[in-house]
């Protein structure tokens, strides 16, 4: 099953009721935008705003770090948000932070979970309808089924150091990656988790779509990585291992986690293992 569906599809089932449409925008903060008020000024019809920094674990300083599944149950819920139905996500850049709602959800358990090919702006160039404000929201029942193969957490990836039982792919900038650039994010170190391979998160989409599967197969070939053998993705944060993570189950690899807390944790961990 893609985990994709087209503008068309969308348009077509816009107002059905056995389907969610989630607005995931998200930007750095050096990007000075507010998702949630860009939101209300316009939206796809329908759709619902996720807030990747409010629907997380509070009780860490780390960013946007999954919440417990109970959490999560009350805040989608809050949302409208069923799991039983299809659940379409979107953001604004195109493939930025859609990834890693999609991925979210499906580490809650969610069956169907799609990501809307070429984002809002593929949508916004065809001319399609828009909405502003806020929506008129009814509450739903979201049952959460926490699956922690999709996860990985700092032990865990202590554990991998030694081990090398999984492969690490980074998907920070090559700069970043080999500590040549500095972090985006005050009080971080430089390089990279020990061992790991580096895919930076541009190389895999063109215009805001992600790029053919023969083509990513390619590229992962090209870095280092056996599709045939697990998988963990890091980047910053958390967000755009996201999309390292579907371009990879896109390739073709079947067993690929996320390091939820990614370099924001690991670099800023004093102890923690830094190659450059």
């Amino acid at each position: 099953m893609s985990p994709f569906v087209t503008t068309d599809w969308l348009a077509a089932n816009l107002h059905s009721s056995s389907v969610a449409l989630v607005d995931a925008s998200w930007y750095m903060p050096a990007a000075k935008r507010d998702p949630a008020a860009d939101f209300l000024v316009s939206h796809l019809p329908g759709a619902v705003f996720f807030d990747i920094d409010a629907i997380a674990d509070k009780t860490t300083d780390l960013p946007h770090m999954l919440p417990t599944p109970e959490e999560f149950e009350r805040m989608v819920g809050a949302l409208g948000i069923s799991d039983r139905q299809t659940i379409v996500i979107y953001d604004e850049i195109g493939l930025q932070s859609a990834p890693r709602v999609w991925w979210t959800f499906r580490a809650m358990g969610a069956p169907d979970v799609r990501i809307l090919e070429g984002g809002a702006p593929k949508w916004r160039a065809e001319q399609r309808p828009l909405e502003s404000g806020a929506p008129s929201i009814e509450s739903a029942s979201f049952s959460a089924h926490f699956d922690a193969d999709f996860v990985r957490s700092l032990d865990q990836m202590l554990d991998n150091v030694q081990t090398n039982a999984r492969q690490v792919v980074d998907a920070r900038s090559a700069g970043r990656f080999a500590g040549t650039e500095p972090e985006p994010r005050a009080g971080l170190r430089s390089g990279h988790i020990p061992g790991s391979l580096n895919v930076p998160v541009g190389l895999l989409t063109q215009d805001g779509i992600l790029k053919p599967a023969d083509e990513l197969k390619a590229l992962f070939a090209q870095s280092g990585i056996d599709l045939e053998k697990p998988i963990t993705t890091s980047c910053g944060s958390g967000i755009t291992a996201s999309t390292l993570a579907l371009a990879l189950e896109v390739a073709g690899a079947r067993d690929v986690a996320v390091y939820d807390g990614s370099w924001t944790e690991w670099g800023g961990a004093p102890s923690t293992p830094v190659e450059r």
